[in-house]
């Protein structure tokens, strides 16, 4: 699954929960949430 660069308001999202914006592509955007994922480990989050 491919990643896109986050949005300015994503980055604020993703800054509030203590994560680098700049480290995180966004996959999938939901009403209530976001997942992330990481550029180097392939991590996946749901903030």
């Amino acid at each position: 699954m491919k990643g896109k660069n986050p949005t300015r308001k994503q980055k604020i999202i993703i800054k509030e929960n203590k994560l680098n914006p700049d480290n995180w592509l966004v996959l999938k955007v939901f009403k209530d949430s976001i997942c992330i994922q990481h550029k180097v480990s392939k991590k996946i989050r749901e903030i």
